[in-house]
């Protein structure tokens, strides 16, 4: 089986397309939500995600239902903040595993949580497996949102060289803590990006596989080189050493590339390199370049 990377890659040349045949596609597969036009002109972000039981959370009851329900919002409005924008509405699918006992507990959670991030639970899918039939709980989430209404949807492929790469809060050490359960979409400092910084906020997205890896997804889509201090990274308490705060996955932060210094945000904001011309990724730590690309999650 392909790893992710390569099936993404495989994705998104399969679309590359799409934009062209079908006028209402503004952004196919690639970045963090897809952008079409509905037939009056108006923007919409469209994003699904899935939790999957055993990779993204344990099993109940050593994770709760509510923060099983929780976690899976939440990553999908993370990607609706990590382009600017506001969740409206919000779909759930779910495959039940024979006999669970918490289905209807989930199904009120996830709707509370929908609700909590303004995107009510408006419909979805339940599909149940049978007797004998073994096999893990699977719980995704579809977000409709709508861009900045000033700054419009923000692309990972913005960047330019002599931006500054930033990012939000601290990095690392997500599942060792549980944050990776409790994290909060940074739709608010999105938000005041989106309006403090305009046409200068280049790109952006919100890290979950790492942030060698996703940095690269910018530096990939952009066309440009990301250069990072690892001396720079913000690190949880417990994390020990760029590699953790780079590699570890599951913050959910922004990380976002600009012209101009973004503004207090009310959460910490650090500047952690430079965009420069080239290709890649790179982490550079007491002199010693290493390659950023692969630092991160690869399913």
């Amino acid at each position: 089986m392909a790893r992710e990377s390569e099936l993404l890659s495989h994705i998104y040349g399969r679309s590359a397309h799409l934009a062209a045949a079908f006028g209402s596609v503004l952004v196919g597969p690639g970045d963090d939500c897809a952008v079409v036009a509905t037939p009056r002109g108006e923007q919409l972000l469209l994003k699904v995600d899935q939790l999957i039981e055993g990779r993204h959370f344990e099993a109940f009851p050593k994770t709760p239902v509510d923060l099983i329900a929780r976690k899976a919002v939440a990553r999908a409005v993370s990607d609706i903040a990590a382009m600017g924008g506001t969740p409206a509405w919000a779909l759930a699918a779910a495959t039940i595993p024979h006999g669970c006992p918490y289905a209807d507990e989930l199904f009120d959670a996830a709707a509370r949580w929908a609700r909590h991030w303004s995107c009510p639970l408006v419909g979805g899918d339940i599909a149940s497996l049978g007797a004998g039939q073994a096999g893990p709980l699977l719980l995704g989430i579809t977000i409709v949102g709508t861009p900045h209404a000033a700054r419009g949807p923000v692309l990972r492929s913005g960047a330019r060289p002599g931006d500054g790469a930033y990012v939000t809060g601290r990095l690392g050490g997500s599942f060792a803590s549980e944050r990776h359960l409790t994290f909060e979409p940074r739709l608010a400092e999105a938000a005041r990006l989106c309006g403090a910084l305009g046409a200068d906020l280049h790109a952006m997205l919100d890290l979950s596989d790492g942030l060698g890896r996703d940095a690269a997804r910018i530096a990939a889509a952009s066309g440009v080189r990301i250069e990072l201090e690892a001396a720079l990274l913000p690190r949880h308490a417990g994390v020990t050493d760029w590699r953790g705060a780079a590699g570890d996955g599951e913050d959910y932060e922004l990380l976002f590339t600009a012209a101009a210094a973004p503004p207090p945000l009310g959460t910490p904001v650090t500047r952690i390199g430079t965009v420069a011309a080239g290709s890649g990724c790179i982490i550079v730590d007491r002199g010693v370049v290493h390659d950023a690309s692969n630092v991160g999650w690869d399913h």
